[in-house]
Order: structure tokens, then sequence, then C-alpha cells
């Protein structure tokens, strides 16, 4: 009797350890789940309202859909900051502030279908879901489509279909749409898409040279696509033929920065064009170092983005150095705990499968100074396939202003 008492009493035991543990695991759990809300939080009126997303049914459902499951375990401290993230298979999941003004601009309503070209992730795809009545989406890589799937099964998208395959033929069974979001860069729209857009349905696509997108919507009327001139983006290009059959194509032996005195403003918004994801920047006429205008980055709250980015391609193996350089003059400024936060020019450079390879600083720019000529030579890492300038305050309090950016080269 005493050995079963005592066999009683060490199952009791067990099962008071194990479930003391999983008390502790979901508690933790819940804190986690409480942390992630507070992010979403943050960023959705840190990045989003401020930066002039203003549909409430689109601001509701980010503040909603759980990014941090579409970003892999290496990533997932970053899922609610406003940046691009890898996803393995030379493919990011876009950042915030671009997945809501993609999905305000075609302004999806309840009762409507939707095609997305380049899931990714899935996490456009889960967006999508909470605002319209059913979302079809195509992802032509294999393995992102298959995990993409399984993702938003799980978490629970019922109504968001996958399929594997090229996404600029779409999906003509399904059509026709009233709504198309092409999260992926052809050089020109697809006349599938056109297709199976329907009449009086709204379509955002980021066109252009590889390097050089912009976001168009269109609006098809009587057949015919209307567009609307958007602003300046980065997206990955479409894996496979659709790239490699575009007819103006990336000179990464011979790397160039464009519009570098912000004369180019074709869609008239006073924003420069070649320079994306532009934060607190103003284009103003008069007084500039070169040609007619100039730009000014002014920033009042310490670590909020005051910035623009442009990217280009350079192949580490056949360029042996860059020069880069700009006219610069700066108020005072109050720098950030961070030593990123600081006003410069960077240039970052990435690897055959954009991984980050390394960041070289132009700067900072850090005392008070009236207009001056500012340059570094940089060494190019030869396994350096891409880069990204960014010109900005970078979180820092302040008041900066550009012109004349330029870049040369030396080959090996």
């Amino acid at each position: 009797m005493n050995v079963i008492r005592q066999r009683l009493l060490n199952r009791v035991s067990l099962l008071v350890v194990l479930s003391l543990g999983l008390a502790a695991h979901l508690q933790a759990q819940d804190k986690l789940q409480e942390r992630y809300r507070d992010e979403r939080s943050k960023m959705v009126q840190d990045v989003l309202v401020r930066e002039g997303i203003r549909n409430q049914r689109v601001l509701q459902v980010m503040g909603a859909v759980p990014r941090h499951e579409f970003v892999d375990g290496l990533h997932r401290k970053q899922s609610y900051i406003d940046t691009a993230l890898p996803i393995g298979h030379q493919q990011t999941i876009s950042p915030p502030f671009v997945v809501a003004y993609m999905t305000e601009t075609i302004d999806p309503q309840p009762e409507e279908r939707v095609l997305e070209i380049g899931t990714g992730s899935g996490y456009q795809a889960a967006v999508l879901s909470g605002l319209c009545k059913e979302v079809y989406t195509i992802e032509i890589v294999g393995p992102l489509g298959i995990e993409a799937e399984k993702k938003l099964k799980k978490l629970g998208y019922s109504n968001v279909s996958c399929k594997i395959g090229d996404g600029y033929q779409g999906w003509p069974d399904k059509a026709p749409f009233h709504k198309i979001i092409v999260t992926c860069s052809p050089e020109k729209v697809p006349q599938p898409l056109i297709d199976q857009l329907a009449e009086g349905g709204k379509m955002i696509i980021p066109l252009g040279e590889r390097y050089q997108q912009v976001f168009y919507q269109f609006e098809k009327q009587n057949g015919q696509l209307k567009p609307t001139k958007l602003i300046p983006t980065l997206f990955v290009p479409m894996t496979g033929k659709s790239e490699d059959l575009r007819d103006i194509k990336p000179d990464p032996a011979h790397p160039q920065s464009l519009n570098g005195s912000f004369e180019i403003d074709s869609n008239k918004d006073d924003r420069p064009d070649s320079w994306h994801y532009q934060r607190q920047v103003e284009r103003i006429k008069g007084d500039a170092r070169d040609g007619d205008y100039y730009l000014e980055f002014q920033n009042a709250d310490l670590g909020r983005p005051s910035q623009m980015l442009q990217g280009l391609a350079i192949d580490g193996r056949k360029v042996a150095t860059v020069n880069l350089s700009l006219d610069v003059a700066v108020e005072a400024v109050t720098l950030g705990e961070q030593s990123f936060e600081r006003p410069a020019l960077v240039i970052h450079f990435y690897d055959s499968v954009r991984r980050p390879i390394s960041d070289i600083v132009v700067g900072p720019f850090t005392r008070r100074t009236s207009w001056e000529r500012i340059g570094k030579k940089i060494e190019v890492p030869k396994d350096a396939r891409e880069a990204v300038i960014r010109i900005g305050l970078n979180g820092a309090i302040g008041k900066m202003t550009v012109d004349n950016v330029k870049l040369s080269y030396v080959s090996r």
C-alpha cells in the first residue's frame, strides 16, 4: 500500500509541476502577445497615421494583423518597425507603411473580390482578408507560396486562396476582380491582369526599371486603364522569365545615382523623382547649390525618420571604389541614443541574395554649418551586387538641407 500511495503522490506531484509549468508558459505567451499588441498600436499611430494613412478600416486591420507571425525568428524583434525584412529566396516582406499605402489606394470593400500578385510571406493577403469578401493570391516562388498558405490557414484567414504560379498570368477562372494589388515590379502592366480587372475596378502596381520604380494606380474605364502616377518605390522584381525579358536592365558594372539635384518632379507632387521612401522631406525652390531646387529634412520627434533612399545595381567584382559626395548645411541638431541616429549619407551594400554586407557612412553631420561640400571614397565589397543610398536625419532632431548628390566609381 505504501508503494502504491507513493506512486500516486509522485504522479500528483508531476501533474502539479506540469500544471505550474503550463501556467507559466501561458502567462509568458500572454505577456508576449500583449507586447506585440502594444507594438502594433504604436506602429499604427507613429508610422501610419503620421505619414498620412487616413482610411480607418485600413488602420484598424493593420492594428489587428500579427505581422510577427509572417517574419522569421531572426527578425521577429523588428516586426513592427517600418522596414522591409528578408523572408528568404531573395524576397522581402514589405514595410507596414507600403502595405497600408497600397491597401488604402485601392480601398477594398466588404463585398469585393481582390487579386494579389506576389504572395511572399502572406502578410498583405492577411491585411486584405479583413477588408474584402475574397482574396486570391499567387506566388511564383514555390517554397514561399507553400509556407504562406500554411501560415494563412493556421491563423484562420479562411477567405484567402493561394496558388503557386506566374502571377502575371493572373487567375482567369476566378476573374473578374474588383481590385488588383501587385507587390512585385514588372516593366509594364501585364495584359492578363488588364483583362481580369473588372470594369470600374482599380489596380495598384509598381512599374519601371529595376531600381527606378513608381507606384501607379489604374482604373478601368471602357475597357482601358486610366493611369495615375503616385510615389516612387523600390520593390523586388518578379523572379525568372519576366525579369529576364526586361527591355531596360541595370548595369552593375557602371553604377549611377539619379536626380541628385532634385530638379525632376514629373508628376508635380513636390517629391523628387528617383528617390523613394521619402519621410519629412520638403523640396524647396531657390538658393540651391545646383539648379533650382534643394531638399530640406526636418524632424522634431527623436527617433522619427526624416530620410529618403535610392537603390542601384553594383557589382563588387567589377567596381573597386565609389565616391559619394553632396552639398549639405545643418542647423543645430539633437542626436539620438542609437549610434545611427545622426544626420548622414549612408550607403548600404547587399549580396546576391540581398543579405546586408556593410553600411558606410559619409558624415555624420553633427555640427552647425552653412553649405559645404562633403565626400568620401568608399571601397566596394567584392560580393556586393546591390546598394541603397540613404540620406537624412535618421532619427535625430533638427534641420538639414541637401543638394547636388553625386556618385562616381573606379573599376577594378
